[in-house]
């Protein structure tokens, strides 16, 4: 396995080399905030580049966080992305062979005596790195995939892009034992999302996911597929879904930055309407690609 190089508060080191303190508070309590913006090579007149997807939305939701979370944020816009530049750059020199990759931001609070009150004077711990990814395959997107549901009892700051997820852990770990790529949470009898994704359910033609609020973490492509819905024309309305409305969907959807948008043909068990990907899935995934077409190609 190659040994990646990271960025470490200031330097660029390689991975197996990064420390951090005992005492920091990412480690600690899990105070910090992370970001995901996936990165596609992309060939222009015989030369590749690596470019990457919705980035500008992607920096303005991490900044949301860190304010969020009152944790000061370390650089400016120009800053970031010039150590997400030169993260994709490293990367693509060491791991030629791949397609695309996953850049990982993460600001902690730093490093302060254990207490939970925040310390008046710390300097933000900050880690860039990029792993590979590979998006999902086609027989994925051919035959769906398998989700669980279970009881959401995360906290109620979900719109955090918070490192304390503990929550989303033993979610993922529930679906993993139950040979499903997925958990679907409720809250209160109503879809809330995964525990890395945003849910979209389809009935009759029409889609619909839960509203943008404390409850969930808008992804970056809850607003993709808007647009993308209105391009091929298929309504869009966000509101509260119950669980019976989950259930009773024709289809069923999940987007995250790595699984792109699948479709999910089974939940508990059950097959989902047809039980297999349907027209809004693949009107959704054909736009997708064409944004993805359109940006990286800017």
């Amino acid at each position: 396995m190659k040994d990646s190089t990271v960025y470490l508060n200031g330097e660029w080191l390689p991975l197996s080399e990064a420390r951090i303190s005992v005492l920091d508070r990412g480690f600690i309590f899990g105070d910090g905030v992370y970001e995901v913006i996936p990165v596609y090579r992309v060939s222009d007149q015989g030369k590749n580049s690596w470019r990457p997807f919705r980035i500008e939305h992607h920096l303005a939701r991490f900044v949301r966080s860190l304010a969020k979370a009152r944790i000061h944020d370390p650089f400016n816009e120009t800053g970031w992305r010039a150590l997400i530049e030169k993260a994709i750059i490293l990367h693509a020199q060491q791991h030629a062979d791949d397609a695309s990759c996953l850049i990982y931001i993460q600001v902690t609070r730093g490093v302060a005596a254990r207490a939970q009150v925040f310390p008046a004077h710390t300097t933000p711990t900050v880690l860039v790195m990029a792993n590979s990814f590979t998006p999902p395959s086609a027989l994925k997107r051919e035959q769906g995939v398998a989700a669980v549901t279970a009881l959401d009892e995360r906290w109620l700051h979900c719109d955090i892009k918070s490192i304390s997820l503990l929550g989303n852990v033993l979610m993922a770990q529930y679906a993993a034992e139950r040979d499903a790529l997925e958990t679907i949470q409720l809250r209160n009898g109503e879809l809330t999302e995964g525990s890395s994704s945003n849910i979209w359910v389809v009935k009759a033609g029409r889609l619909y996911a839960p509203p943008t609020n404390h409850l969930i973490l808008e992804g970056i492509r809850y607003r993709l597929i808007e647009e993308l819905a209105a391009e091929a024309g298929i309504t869009f309305e966000a509101r509260p879904i119950p669980e019976a409305e989950l259930r009773a969907a024709d289809e069923i959807l999940m987007s995250s930055a790595s699984k792109e948008i699948l479709p999910i043909t089974r939940l508990d068990n059950c097959a989902v309407g047809a039980g297999r990907p349907g027209p809004v899935f693949a009107a959704l995934y054909a736009g997708y690609q064409r944004a993805k077409e359109r940006s990286l190609a800017a």
